[in-house]
């Protein structure tokens, strides 16, 4: 049986992630994992869950800051809006997810923020260019991340968000 439609009785999380790139247009993925299962890997941007009355920005903020120590950063636009539902540490997680575009000449690492299930599951970061995502065999999410990226470079930031299409895993 395939997996109910995101918000089919669950309410979404809202989330704020961030396309983080270097001067040399790298863009920074966390490695991840289901925890207890480092086999079942993935790569995905940083970024989380709103927490209290907190904006999308401040947040977006707050998450970089904690899964990868970078304050140095100019927040930019919107870029793209998704809506995922997927398996993770025992539960299903439906997500409204937004993705900020952000640049940064911070490029050493320090995940010093992480939570309990964080330091379970994320193993690393690190700077991909547009050529190694695209060539790559890893599964990364969005799963079409390297085309986004491949014309957010070659064209710049959207007028407005583009909405991708929900993914369901």
């Amino acid at each position: 049986m395939p997996p109910e439609a995101p918000g089919a009785d669950r309410p979404l999380r809202r989330v704020a992630r961030v396309v983080v790139l270097d001067p040399e247009d790298r863009i920074l993925l966390l490695h991840g994992h289901e925890p207890g299962d480092p086999a079942d890997d993935w790569w995905f941007t940083p970024g989380g869950g709103l927490e209290g009355g907190e904006t999308r920005e401040e947040a977006a903020l707050r998450e970089l800051r904690e899964e990868t120590g970078i304050t140095e950063v100019e927040l930019g636009p919107v870029l793209w809006r998704r809506v995922c539902s997927f398996p993770f540490a025992g539960r299903r997680w439906d997500q409204d997810e937004w993705y900020y575009l952000a640049r940064t000449a911070q490029t050493a690492i320090a995940a010093e923020g992480l939570t309990e299930l964080e330091r379970r599951s994320v193993t690393g970061a690190r700077w991909w260019t547009c050529r190694e995502l695209t060539e790559g065999h890893e599964t990364v999410y969005p799963t079409r991340l390297a085309e986004l990226l491949r014309r957010l470079l070659d064209e710049g930031p959207p007028e407005r968000p583009e909405t991708l299409a929900t993914e369901i895993v």
